[in-house]
C-alpha cells in the first residue's frame, strides 16, 4: 500500500476536504490560541511558503 500514490478528486470532494481542514484549523486555533501565540509568525511564514509553492505548481500545469 502506497500512501503517496496520485489520485483525482471531484470538485465537490476537494471542497469538502478544504472546508473540513479549515474547520479543524479554526477549532484548534480557538481552543489552543495561547499555545500557538508564540509561534504565530513562523506559522504564517510556513503557510505563505506552502501556498506559494502550491500556486506555482498549479499554475505551471
Amino acid at each position: 500500500m502506497n500512501p503517496f500514490k496520485a489520485f483525482t478528486l471531484n470538485w465537490w470532494e476537494g471542497a469538502i476536504l478544504i472546508v473540513g481542514t479549515l474547520a479543524a484549523g479554526i477549532a484548534i486555533g480557538t481552543y489552543w490560541h495561547v499555545l500557538f501565540a508564540g509561534y504565530l509568525l513562523a506559522l504564517i511564514i510556513i503557510a505563505v511558503v506552502g501556498l506559494a509553492y502550491h500556486a506555482y505548481v498549479w499554475g505551471k500545469q
